[in-house]
């Protein structure tokens, strides 16, 4: 008598094919989704080193003109000095208001 192999049910195939192709999907997706916060945050840094830099190179421009204006150059460094400890009290001063739209600009990035 000849042995007959048992073949498992076409449902069953189609579902480990499922199942494999559920898998790939899954993989993808992560990958897609680490590639672009990483592409976000590379260019997220390079857009705020651009800023600091440009803040940077504005404050030593606004010193010197003021050290022009008062005849002075301590007294226009000590202006700009002034100038951005006035604002490090108005933003240690609404903090609170500050952190909150901070932080869900973040979640919403890292989510998107």
């Amino acid at each position: 008598m000849e042995e007959q192999k048992e073949t498992p049910p076409p449902i069953i195939d189609q579902l480990k094919d499922y199942a494999e192709t559920r898998i790939k999907l899954a993989k993808y997706q992560a990958v897609e989704g680490g590639s672009s916060v990483l592409a976000s945050l590379i260019s997220d840094t390079v857009a705020i080193i651009s800023m600091v830099l440009a803040f940077m190179f504005a404050s030593v421009t606004l010193a010197f003109y003021l050290a022009h204006v008062l005849d002075s150059d301590w007294e226009g460094f000590g202006c700009v000095a002034l100038i951005y400890l006035l604002i490090a009290i108005i933003i240690k001063a609404n903090k609170k208001r500050l952190e909150k739209p901070l932080v869900n600009a973040f979640i919403q990035k890292i989510f998107k």
